[in-house]
């Protein structure tokens, strides 16, 4: 691996990646500069005039996974190092984080992890056929055939991948269906997550950084939406330096890549990674010194606005007076001719996917609360009552509940829109959408635990006043809910119009206004010309020629039932006066107020040395129905590239596949082990019940009595007894199917007499001997039996037996004499 790198990343090559992050970054610095002091001004200005839509019905969590952890449990990871697999201990922390441990003992130690991925910029993947659609299109000119396998090999039929266009790719893969839907839906989640990465808590550096990388990637001409706008600032500015740098070095490398095409594409993701991971490293450290040279000038600067804000505001009008002048007129005719033809086909392709997912979640909370007035009312109290919320207390959070809510916006296809108005794909708006989802069921949820928790105080409840009051509570939320969802939407719907058509119309205007532009830079006095600038004037002008058109496009579409819209008239005002003094108080401990407190809340693990305390799980661990230990516990050898056939090899292997394989020789079966721990129920039941042969002697005319090596009750009991012995054979554990099939069993074990065995003067009887002890007389011949046993036994010198129980309750054909 590091041959391959070295070979083609020489010292020139990593000097020329330098130099571009180099340059990309003082480009980019410059901008950001300039719009640090405008969003600067923007956010004093917003704090001295204030503004706001309307107010929301429901209560807002700050940190809602504190002390939480999303997800954890055992996958198997390729390691690239040794390409083998490897059985890992995943961790899914508050951050969406993922971090691999070498077992779950060392994540409870606080060990540092194996390895760490943030997911932002990711696609995760279930199958081999997806990956391999995505790593054909890495080198150009270079495509495996069809049906060609790729450079790993999965240990199972359950793959998951996380691909990235740059960086390192990872691959894992569980024994189970049901285990891939689960961990594909933790992965998705951790994507989403993070690359919804820059907060809008932020008020200055957050649209600082997205109108500077918006306008900068303009300059460059490239207008509309961008996939790689996810992660933190260092991330997205990797991806813009990669963006241009990606493609050169792919034409200069590629061409030297030598080897089977598998190993041409695994040899260039080891390069691309190197590429990326040299490129984030410099673009974290300057971003960071351009940061704090901005904030070294905000006091500076904040005293200037608070002093001359009125004519910073007199100034700034008196320029887009001019600007509007000149724009407006062109603006309306491409609106007019380009835009509002289109306007209702955009919403619709937004809205009804949309409407769905939120739909859906307002339908899984609705469920979740009706089977918490169940299971209270069945299962009586409070006690009950704080365990069931408990869990639904981080609904939002849990990936897999979710998963249908989101599975409905994924629908959403802009398809006949994307290329007439430069949309590269639906992905930010899905991902968009998806998160304010969660958002607003986390503030359902946190609302109802607040009213719930304000109607319980002091009170002493039975099962069927607690129904109605979740009852009430719920009303109250789902109002709540269906107002706030409608504004969330209608606000989406709003943003994303804008998203797909503002970079449209600039694309189309500033070619023609390109020069007119700067000389509006002189109408601005020097001193304020930092925070007022023309390019920021002209998107402004630009944006209010159609801010009225979509207003009422929205509107409209609000009328139309199927949304489930509100109108814009429908105002709840003092629904609940009080209801924000609640949301001052911190978050309801169900599990310690409700149900004592003592246990251990189920799924908690450590926090990986980030807290003393123990974190509690979101998702709950997968249990699987019987199933033993893992299969594979250390690591699997899987074929290296090197014995990947090639596209002319395949026809061979193909051929040699079909010729008739020789005869294997059967292998001994492996010795026998010492009997361990029971780990399912029917080893428990096996070694509950073990098998006793009972040797007996037996006289000529008994023989032929005897049909299968058995006898009656009343055989027992006429029968002189001269001999026992019991034999207690060692049954070495088998699969359930072995254990599963009784009456197998019995047939290997009850053999048959034989007139051979006559002439020998013996019979050896092998099997359990059926008894039917229903009843009193079958008790009594039992108990007669057992007697006649027992004065035979002391005769015999040396012989001894301690006990010969008979289980008389169990069902015909397992009833046996146990020798304990």
């Amino acid at each position: 691996m590091g041959d391959v790198i070295s070979t083609h990343l020489d010292e020139g090559k990593r000097e020329m990646i330098t130099a571009r992050t180099r340059q990309v970054m003082g480009e980019f610095g410059h901008v950001y500069e300039q719009q640090y002091a405008v969003a600067l001004f923007n956010s004093v200005r917003f704090e001295i005039e204030g503004g706001g839509g309307p107010q929301s019905q429901l209560l807002h969590r700050k940190n809602a996974l504190e002390d939480r952890s999303i997800f954890s449990g055992g996958l198997f990871q390729y390691l690239e190092e040794n390409k083998r697999w490897r059985n890992r201990f995943v961790f899914v922390a508050d951050t969406y984080n993922i971090s691999f441990y070498e077992n779950k003992v060392a994540h409870e130690r606080s060990l540092h992890p194996k390895g760490t991925i943030n997911c932002a910029g990711y696609k995760a993947l279930t199958s081999m056929e997806e990956y391999l659609e995505l790593i054909n299109t890495s080198l150009p000119g270079i495509k495996a055939k069809v049906g060609s396998g790729p450079f790993v090999k999965c240990a199972t039929q359950f793959p998951l991948i996380l691909w990235h266009p740059y960086a390192r790719h990872h691959y894992f893969c569980v024994l189970t269906e049901k285990e891939q839907k689960k961990w594909h839906a933790v992965l998705q989640d951790c994507v989403r997550h993070s690359n919804n990465g820059l907060s809008e808590e932020c008020r200055v550096q957050t649209p600082a950084f997205t109108d500077a990388m918006r306008l900068h990637r303009q300059a460059q001409g490239h207008y509309g939406t961008w996939d790689m706008m996810c992660g933190g600032p260092p991330q997205i500015l990797a991806n813009l330096v990669m963006e241009t740098l990606h493609p050169e070095l792919r034409n200069l490398i590629g061409p030297r890549l030598k080897g089977k095409i598998q190993q041409r594409q695994r040899n260039w993701m080891l390069i691309s990674e190197a590429v990326y991971k040299q490129v984030l490293s410099q673009t974290q450290a300057q971003y960071e010194a351009l940061v704090q040279t901005c904030e070294v000038q905000i006091s500076r600067l904040d005293a200037v606005l608070r002093t001359d804000m009125d004519q910073i505001i007199t100034s700034k009008e008196h320029v887009s007076g001019k600007i509007r002048a000149l724009v407006l007129p062109r603006a309306e005719q491409l609106l007019r001719g380009s835009v509002q033809p289109f306007l209702s086909s955009i919403l619709e392709a937004l809205m009804e996917p949309t409407s769905r997912g939120f739909s859906e979640v307002r339908d899984v909370f609705f469920r979740e609360l009706v089977e918490v007035s169940k299971n209270t009312l069945n299962g009586g109290g409070k006690d009950k009552l704080g365990e069931h919320m408990e869990k639904i207390s981080m609904l939002a959070f849990h990936p897999v509940k979710m998963q249908s809510c989101y599975e409905k916006v994924e629908q959403l296809n802009l398809e006949g829109l994307q290329q007439r108005f430069d949309v590269s794909s639906p992905s930010v708006f899905i991902q968009r959408a998806q998160i304010l989802m969660r958002e607003q069921m986390d503030n359902a949820v946190y609302t109802f635990e607040h009213l719930l928790h304000q109607s319980l105080e002091g009170k002493v409840q039975g099962g069927e006043d607690l129904c109605k009051t979740i009852h009430c509570c719920q009303d109250r939320v789902l109002k709540k809910y269906d107002y706030d969802s409608s504004t969330v939407r209608k606000k989406f719907f709003r943003e994303a119009v804008l998203q797909i058509i503002i970079p449209y119309m600039l694309k189309q205007l500033s070619p023609s206004f390109h020069l007119d532009l700067p000389r509006f830079q002189e109408l601005i006095f020097e001193d304020f010309s930092q925070f007022i600038l023309v390019e920021n004037v002209f998107e402004e002008v630009v944006l209010q020629s159609v801010t009225k058109d979509i207003m009422m496009a929205v509107k409209e579409a609000a009328v139309q039932k199927k949304h489930n819209l509100y109108r814009d008239s429908m105002i709840l005002t003092n629904s609940d006066p009080n209801l924000h003094l609640l949301g001052e108080n911190p978050s309801v401990d169900w599990a310690t107020q409700y149900s004592g407190g003592n246990e251990e809340p189920e799924g908690a693990l450590g926090g990986g040395g980030q807290s003393s305390r123990r974190r509690r799980q979101v998702v709950s661990m997968i249990q699987l129905d019987e199933m033993g230990p893992l299969p594979y516990e250390s690591c699997l050898e899987v074929p290296g590239v090197d014995f990947i056939p090639e596209e002319g090899e395949m026809e061979e292997v193909e051929v040699k596949a079909q010729e008739p394989k020789e005869q294997e020789t059967p292998t001994e079966p492996d010795p026998p082990k010492e009997p361990g721990s029971s780990d399912s129920v029917q080893e428990i039941r096996y070694h509950s019940k073990p098998v006793v042969e009972i040797m007996v002697s037996a006289s000529e005319e008994d023989l032929a009595v005897l049909t299968n090596g058995t006898g009656t009750l009343e055989d027992w009991k006429e029968e002189e007894v001269t001999l026992i012995t019991t034999v207690v054979e060692e049954m070495h554990r088998k699969s359930p199917q072995w254990m599963s099939a009784p009456q197998e069993v019995n047939e290997q074990l009850v053999e048959t007499g034989s007139p051979d065995q006559e002439a020998e003067g013996g019979l050896q009887e092998k099997g359990e001997a059926a008894i039917e002890g229903k009843g009193e007389e079958h008790e009594a011949a039992i108990k007669n039996a057992i007697q006649e046993i027992e004065i035979a036994v002391q005769e015999e010198d040396g012989e001894r037996i301690t006990e010969c129980a008979v289980d008389s309750d169990s069902e015909p054909g397992d009833t046996a004499l146990h020798n304990e």
